[in-house]
């Protein structure tokens, strides 16, 4: 009986080992901490790191990226110090607005938008939005734009189809210590 007992569980260890191996998440959510800024938030794969000068809200300023690709989707949060708290809402606007006019699309959807520990900015604002990649074929979009003091945020989504799989802990992971 006792035999039987160990051969059970081997057999049950190695079923479910392969299983384990077999079924590897599409989301490997992760906390990350956003470099230069209070802002912690949760990516679902490792990111990889870039930056660019821009102009934002009539000032040149680095905007920093983070940006890694999961389950057919890509998942971003860019941020920017455009180092004058008078200037985050006119920022935070011409940003969606930039967002929108490179998708060749009409925002869909509008909310307000301020994640724990953000600054209240009337621009601030979660958008959702479909349209056109470079070669023609369509793409949805989930952004939301948000501030903290002279910082502005933006935390993004590209995919042929967003789910809520994709959206909840991006979104909600979304805070500023």
């Amino acid at each position: 009986m006792r035999r039987f007992h160990l051969v059970a569980a081997a057999v049950f260890a190695a079923v479910v080992a392969s299983f384990a191996t077999a079924c590897s998440p599409t989301f490997n959510w992760r906390d990350v901490n956003v470099e230069g800024t209070s802002l912690k938030a949760m990516l679902p794969c490792k990111p990889d790191k870039d930056s660019r000068e821009v102009p934002m809200a009539g000032k040149p300023a680095m905007l920093e990226v983070l940006a890694c690709d999961a389950g057919s989707a890509k998942f971003a949060l860019l941020h920017a110090d455009i180092g004058d708290v008078t200037r985050v809402g006119d920022a935070l606007w011409q940003w969606r607005l930039a967002t929108l006019a490179n998708l060749r699309g009409a925002a869909a959807r509008d909310a307000p938008f301020t994640p724990p520990g953000a600054t209240p900015v009337p621009q601030a604002a979660k958008v959702s939005a479909i349209g056109q990649r470079a070669d023609g074929s369509k793409v949805e979009s989930q952004a939301a734009y948000f501030a903290s003091g002279s910082h502005v945020f933006q935390a993004v989504i590209y995919a042929d189809r967003i789910t809520p799989e994709m959206t909840e802990s991006f979104f909600a992971g979304l805070q500023l210590q």
